[in-house]
């Protein structure tokens, strides 16, 4: 929501103890989200068909709807009999102060989710993403993955600022990718107190986000890829960018592309979602997709991507 005015000129020096404010907004713009959502949505924009696991209310119906025609498996979802699904309400004033709230709901009922139902209802999982999720979910579906040998990817972002070190150790250990941006990967280090060869040691791959520099992979004992950013057409909105990117490295993987071509897949995507108000508000076009791939990493990059985006 937009309030035209500044907070500041509401609030009370000497009563900030018992503030009672109502602001009158001109704007009210609701948008899809969530990290899980995103991610799997870029990724059946791609045309990979992933399988969203999570916990919704009873007020998923159009959401679930929406997910289902851009090629999302929503089968995996848990809906809640008592909670709403989660969700993140901002006011934003004239100067571009923020006061939001954000409404856990139906969220906490992740940690009652059982993978193996999930895997044995489409066959078997390739690799789990454990993303921002309740944090006893995320513990939950971490330790199960380990148990019966199912390959998984750590990605903490928003949840990793409540995450004591003990946690995050239990998290990251024995991941086969994981992901963060370049605050992050400080954050994990700082809390873990394991330094970034000891990280990678644990996990397979260390694949962090650069903002406009693009992504760097890391492998023990391997030469570190580096990946620039497409050419940027605008800058309108950096929210969902790095599910975007997840979700186009996700889909390379799958495709089963090199890492460096994954993460080219994945910076294009996230190119156009900065491009973008909203996360789920931008169209792949696939002529214009491969333009702009081929211009950004060559013919032979593009040729490719191309065999499996057709």
């Amino acid at each position: 929501m937009t309030f035209p005015g500044r907070f500041a000129d509401q609030l009370v020096a000497d009563q900030l103890h018992t503030v009672s404010l109502s602001f009158l907004v001109d704007n009210l713009d609701v948008r899809r989200g969530g990290v899980g959502a995103n991610i799997a949505f870029g990724m059946g924009q791609l045309g990979t068909r992933p399988i969203l696991v999570g916990a919704a209310g009873s007020d998923f119906d159009e959401y679930r709807a929406w997910l289902d025609r851009h090629g999302v498996d929503t089968g995996s979802v848990r809906i809640s009999e008592v909670l709403h699904t989660a969700r993140f309400v901002c006011t934003t004033d004239a100067d571009h102060n923020q006061i939001g709230s954000f409404y856990t709901g139906a969220m906490s009922e992740a940690r009652l989710i059982e993978l193996k139902a999930v895997a044995d209802r489409v066959g078997g999982l390739d690799l789990v993403l454990i993303g921002a999720d309740d944090p006893e979910g995320m513990l939950r579906h971490t330790e199960e993955c380990r148990s019966r040998g199912i390959p998984f990817a750590a990605d903490f972002s928003q949840q990793i600022a409540r995450m004591d070190g003990e946690e995050i150790r239990i998290l990251l250990d024995g991941a086969t990718y994981l992901f963060s941006n370049e605050y992050e990967k400080g954050l994990i280090e700082s809390k873990t107190g394991w330094t970034d060869e000891e990280i990678l040691g644990k996990v397979g791959h260390r694949v962090t986000t650069l903002g406009a520099q693009g992504v760097r992979i890391e492998r023990a004992g391997e030469a570190t890829i580096e990946v620039g950013c497409p050419e940027e057409e605008r800058k309108a909105d950096p929210t969902g960018v790095g599910d975007a990117f997840r979700a186009g490295f996700l889909s390379g993987l799958a495709w089963g592309v090199s890492l460096e071509r994954a993460a080219q897949i994945g910076c294009m995507l996230a190119t156009l979602v900065i491009e973008t108000v909203g996360t789920q508000e931008y169209q792949l076009r696939r002529v214009h997709f491969m333009d702009r791939f081929t211009k950004a990493y060559g013919h032979e990059a593009a040729a490719e991507v191309q065999a499996h985006l057709a």
